[in-house]
């Protein structure tokens, strides 16, 4: 237990000695999200998408949809499943829902004064406020297609309080992401590999130190540093540029180390695989460097083209975002997270058995 302790203390003291560690995996991180998060974080649309429910299929549904139609600002859009378009409000991927009820005609017909319903983003008024007014004209000129130009039809406004995110607050999560991806998997891969090269992995073993206590030490010095990088990242994230933090932070530390240990295991593996620091270097690039882009850092996955998704669908780095981004967004629990939570858990099993099976110390 002592050679444990003395283990890990020392390799934190080599990670405190050494400046461009330190600067590429805490600091550059930070600067990255920092000026990405000024100049991207508050960035929204302005275009008014709208969800279209008519489940009365008459003349006068079709009446106001050609007046929405017609409005370049509006995107409208057929849907048939109501509670799929409330959603989307609600994660504020649209500006309203408009459902027209099933005998809408017939309440007109016989005199009645028929209500359509509309749902919104509270939390975008700009955009509510300009909606509405297109709204109240489309009604307008509805009515007045009705006899005595009354006003026979009504408007419902139902707010929905969605979100409300920013490229922001998906960037944050990212790029604590991709912090862990690279200390670990890079820096460990380098390391193990220069030291098998200079000996100094020899020299441990000749002292009779069991192979599990340098992993473990490795393992909790590592952890111990990408921890406290983390929580700089999302601190600084959170309080100094405003990103969100709807969800629970034990469980988030949770996934901080999950995908510690994922990329930690996965970079141990390159170094038993590979014969010199020379070779390590390239074979960790050529696995993180495609990650950087098809893990959904700075944009999304689903932007990506479909011959790609099942690619991303595999690689660890777009789970661990994923649920970073859940946990940190939505307030997601661990019990709606089970297939990104069992996909890490997977990586992290088959990669540590491998590379406790290849592991060398010469």
């Amino acid at each position: 237990m002592k050679a444990y302790w003395q283990l890990t203390l020392a390799q934190l003291k080599l990670f405190a000695r050494n400046k461009a560690v330190i600067f590429w995996t805490t600091f550059f991180p930070l600067f990255l999200m920092i000026v990405l998060g000024l100049f991207l974080g508050g960035g929204t649309g302005t275009t008014i998408s709208v969800a279209w429910i008519d489940q009365d299929k008459s003349d006068y549904s079709l009446i106001m949809k050609d007046t929405f139609l017609d409005v370049e600002a509006i995107e409208l859009r057929e849907w048939e499943d109501f509670n799929l378009a409330k959603q989307e409000v609600e994660e504020g991927n649209l500006s309203f829902v408009i459902e027209i009820g099933a005998g809408f005609t017939e309440k007109i017909a016989e005199g009645e004064q028929p209500t359509f319903s509309v749902y919104y983003d509270e939390t975008n008024q700009a955009i509510a406020q300009l909606g509405f007014a297109i709204i109240d004209q489309a009604v307008d000129q509805l009515n007045k297609q009705l006899t005595d130009y009354q006003e026979t039809v009504f408007v419902e406004r139902l707010g929905i309080k969605s979100l409300d995110l920013t490229y922001l607050d998906f960037l944050v999560p990212g790029i604590a992401a991709l912090m862990i991806l690279s200390s670990n998997l890079n820096g460990v891969a380098a390391q193990i590999s220069s030291w098998r090269e200079r000996g100094v992995l020899r020299r441990m073993k000749l002292t009779g130190l069991p192979a599990s206590t340098f992993v473990a030490a490795q393992i909790t010095a590592r952890a111990i540093l990408n921890i406290t990088q983390s929580i700089l990242v999302l601190s600084v994230g959170i309080f100094l540029l405003g990103a969100q933090m709807n969800g629970n932070w034990f469980l988030l530390l949770f996934y901080l180390i999950l995908g510690i240990l994922v990329f930690m295991s996965l970079g141990f593996l390159v170094a038993n695989l590979a014969k010199t620091p020379e070779h390590a270097s390239p074979i960790a690039g050529f696995i993180s460097f495609p990650m950087f882009f098809l893990g959904g850092i700075f944009f999304p996955i689903t932007n990506m083209p479909d011959f790609l998704q099942p690619v991303v669908a595999i690689i660890p780095i777009s789970h661990l975002a994923s649920v970073l981004r859940e946990v940190m967004n939505v307030g997601a629990t661990m019990t709606e997270l089970l297939v990104p939570t069992a996909v890490l858990v997977a990586w992290f099993l088959v990669c540590f058995a491998i590379a406790s099976k290849t592991f060398k110390w010469e």
